[in-house]
């Protein structure tokens, strides 16, 4: 039988014909790189940000109801969430009411890809609560809509439903994502706060610095 590179030519083709297919695959798995949030900064804007912002306590969580950040409101026929879900995933088919029936989502906060949109969440990077313990309780009902719904900043995320619900309301200083993601995870952080005018505690900062190290 004829041989190429001292393999059977038949085996050889064979071979080359799974390689191929792998490769492929893999391809087709691999996060799109540009199904991330927009607005995210550069290493050096992030550090002038983070160096403008105020350092100060936190503020009492008396009065804060989700209810009073209205979010997933609607623009264009899809809600919020329809449009991150959209954005954020890769292949992504939608029915005639804007909610994907396929596609899949990279979770970058722990390296999970899921093929079901009712698996995934929508994070507010900035969490609400995080929000009305930095400032956001001064605002109107109106300016806390546009917060929870912001699409022009790095604030929404489409990551795993196990990942949000982990991270709840806490800031740097108390949960993470996997440390691969401490840089791009910092600097959304830190866009919003700044965007938002929303102050920060110390311990928050010296996270957010050390994250951003990592860049």
């Amino acid at each position: 039988m004829p041989r190429l590179f001292g393999i059977p030519q038949g085996r050889w083709f064979v071979t080359l014909a799974l390689t191929l297919a792998m490769l492929t695959l893999a391809a087709m798995l691999a996060p799109s790189a540009s199904a991330t949030a927009p607005g995210i900064p550069t290493k050096t804007t992030a550090q002038a940000e983070l160096n403008a912002l105020t350092v100060r306590s936190q503020e009492t969580m008396d009065g804060y109801s989700r209810d009073l950040f209205p979010h997933w409101t609607s623009s264009g026929g899809c809600t919020t969430r329809q449009t991150v879900l959209k954005r954020d995933g890769i292949d992504v088919a939608v029915d005639s009411n804007c909610q994907p029936v396929s596609g899949r989502w990279y979770s970058p906060y722990d390296n999970v890809t899921l093929y079901s949109a009712s698996d995934v969440d929508i994070d507010h990077v900035v969490p609400l609560a995080e929000a009305w313990r930095s400032g956001s309780r001064h605002w109107t009902t109106d300016k806390r809509r546009s917060f929870a719904n912001d699409l022009t900043g790095p604030q929404l995320r489409a990551v795993s439903a196990s990942s949000n619900r982990a991270k709840g309301d806490q800031d740097p200083d108390s949960w993470k994502p996997r440390t691969a993601y401490y840089c791009t995870y910092s600097k959304m952080w830190i866009r919003t706060k700044y965007r938002w005018n929303l102050h920060l505690q110390s311990a928050e900062k010296s996270a957010l610095q050390s994250m951003l190290n990592t860049c």
